[in-house]
């Protein structure tokens, strides 16, 4: 996710571009999204050299894959319209998504080409957040850091039509609702791998891009996940941000049911 409170959407703490999730409505939580605990982490200093395709996908060589992967082909025209059904079969039970091609194609072009070559298989998701306002379940890095991504990144397509969160007075926030599948990065134009997967009602600043949606298995799954808390550390004993206390692994992402 992007820079907000710091629930990231990624690790224990913010790493990386997961820290960027921290759009929530809270002042010490913070949402990474692309590279990093899956909360919102700055983008890093300095220019940043890299090639790029015919298409949206950039590659960058500062930031390598975290398991090797192409970039994805630049198609002549990138598919805009219908929908794509995937399964996460994952250690505490299936995930199924829905990805919606006409509201982020080439988020949906990304994610299917990590899939296909097995980019999201064996991976862990390394962070869960437990905040008032922020609730969601980041994956997506092969490393387990919040830090490692695919090698490239591209542009947001990001959602106009998202209703303002109750929870923020201000209403600069808006609902990311429950079943939301979206991506989390490290700042604008920085998606790459790492996405989250919110369990309930959560406030953020519109600048996740929205991709799909969970069905009801998956938020069955979620909703174990989540009841099982957050692991404990020595520096805090009570998180309400990190790794999840029953370790989440992503065994198959699989297109279709």
């Amino acid at each position: 996710m992007s820079s907000e409170p710091r629930p990231s959407v990624a690790g224990s703490r913010p790493h990386g571009r997961l820290a960027r999730l921290a759009g929530v409505a809270l002042a010490s939580a913070t949402l990474v999204v692309a590279g990093g605990t899956a909360a919102v982490a700055a983008p890093a200093d300095g220019p940043v050299v890299a090639r790029t395709t015919k298409g949206p996908y950039t590659s960058t060589p500062d930031e390598p894959p975290a398991r090797p992967v192409p970039l994805p082909p630049d198609p002549r025209r990138t598919p805009d319209a219908g929908t794509v059904r995937v399964t996460l079969r994952t250690s505490q039970g299936p995930i199924g998504l829905t990805l919606d091609r006409e509201q982020a194609p080439c988020t949906v072009q990304s994610f299917l080409h990590l899939a296909r070559h097995r980019f999201y298989d064996w991976t862990p998701c390394h962070r869960l957040t437990a905040y008032p306002t922020l609730k969601v379940l980041q994956c997506g890095d092969p490393s387990g850091t919040g830090e490692g991504g695919p090698g490239y990144r591209y542009r947001d397509e990001l959602p106009t039509d998202l209703p303002p969160a109750p929870t923020d007075p201000t209403g600069v926030r808006r609902l990311y609702a429950r079943g939301t599948l979206a991506m989390a990065n490290a700042g604008p134009d920085t998606n790459g791998s790492q996405f989250f997967l919110v369990q309930s009602d959560s406030a953020l600043r519109p600048n996740y891009t929205v991709f799909g949606s969970i069905d009801a298995a998956g938020l069955a799954t979620l909703d174990r996940i989540a009841a099982g808390g957050i692991a404990p550390t020595a520096e805090d004993p009570a998180p309400v941000d990190g790794a999840p206390a029953l370790p989440v692994r992503i065994h198959r992402a699989i297109r279709g049911r």
